[in-house]
């Protein structure tokens, strides 16, 4: 099995429906240095968001686990209305959502309860501003019931054993998570090898990092290949995509986990985002100042901020409905 940094240069490599633009590299590698030189892009902008948790906070880390235990699959059609919990949509929707329920004391951080969690607890959990739903909802039942037993049977009830079992080790960390919970094993085939992406178990393990900074080797972890990010590389011209796909992914086609057309975007965003990290660690002159993960932020915020105008400059997001991100 090939981890996502070498899963991304095999399918960027092999790519028949997208391509990376190397000149467009260098454009966007001077913007991340511009925001690092600025100060603008540093691992403190996860304690700044008001809806996440502080390092202090006693279930800080027992709340980033259940967050990204649930995180993913929140996109919807553009005509369609979104789901929404105290105004926030998508990733935000759900930390509002977890946050809701700690205060109405709903006990969500305990393996004991969400291990033996029921359709009902959750819809209630998650209920949104509207009648829309969160999508996938029993999938995130089954997710949730498979880590509290894995918690209960492995680790004494605690993600907090998971960490101290990784000795605080970015890599050490995700390989335990992708080893021990199923749900959090993104992997897929391409061209006859099995490549992994891994995106909410390195997200799980950066989440941890931006909140604490208690790991080392936090520059082995990739970015976290989503359906947003290459949106924003499309946007910069890091990304081309093949007339066929680009129409396939502006008739809103919704592709299935694993596909070729899938994987091939997943693959060159991991790829496309160590390229940007190269070129500005060379820049920069020291890698300790920019990581894949501060990339990714910088990527997936551009996206948010900007989702009108990429949306009128006609540049599709890949849609999938799965577990893994």
């Amino acid at each position: 099995m090939l981890g996502p940094r070498e899963s991304g240069e095999l399918i960027a490599g092999l790519a028949e429906n997208v391509t990376i633009n190397n000149a467009a590299i260098e454009k966007l590698g001077d913007v991340l240095v511009d925001q690092i030189s600025a100060g603008r892009l540093i691992p403190d902008n996860f304690s700044q968001v008001e809806v996440h948790p502080k390092a202090e906070d006693n279930h800080a880390l027992a709340w980033i686990f259940i967050v990204d235990t649930l995180n993913f699959c929140f996109w919807h059609h553009e005509h369609e209305e979104g789901w929404k919990v105290d105004g926030y949509t998508g990733y935000f929707a759900l930390c509002a959502a977890i946050n809701r329920a700690l205060k109405e004391k709903v006990d969500i951080l305990n393996p004991m309860f969400f291990s033996v969690i029921t359709d009902q607890q959750l819809r209630k959990v998650l209920r949104g501003d509207t009648e829309v739903e969160t999508p996938l909802l029993f999938e995130r039942v089954k997710c949730l019931r498979e880590v509290g037993s894995v918690l209960l049977e492995k680790f004494e009830g605690s993600f907090q054993n998971v960490v101290k079992q990784a000795n605080n080790d970015a890599k050490q960390l995700l390989k335990l998570i992708v080893e021990n919970f199923k749900c959090f094993r993104d992997e897929a085939e391409y061209r006859g090898r099995k490549v992994a992406f891994y995106k909410r178990a390195q997200i799980l393990v950066a989440d941890i990092w931006a909140c604490f900074r208690n790991l080392k080797n936090i520059n082995q972890i990739t970015m976290f290949a989503d359906y947003r990010v290459p949106q924003t590389l499309l946007w910069f011209g890091v990304f081309t995509y093949s007339e066929r796909l680009h129409k396939k992914l502006s008739e809103n086609v919704v592709l299935n986990c694993g596909e070729s057309d899938e994987v091939e975007i997943r693959g060159c965003s991991i790829h496309a985002v160590e390229l940007l990290k190269k070129y500005a660690v060379a820049k920069l002159g020291a890698e300790g100042k920019i990581n894949s993960v501060l990339i990714d932020h910088f990527l997936w915020d551009f996206r948010r901020k900007h989702a009108g105008d990429i949306l009128n400059k006609g540049l599709p997001f890949h849609k999938t409905f799965g577990i893994y991100y």
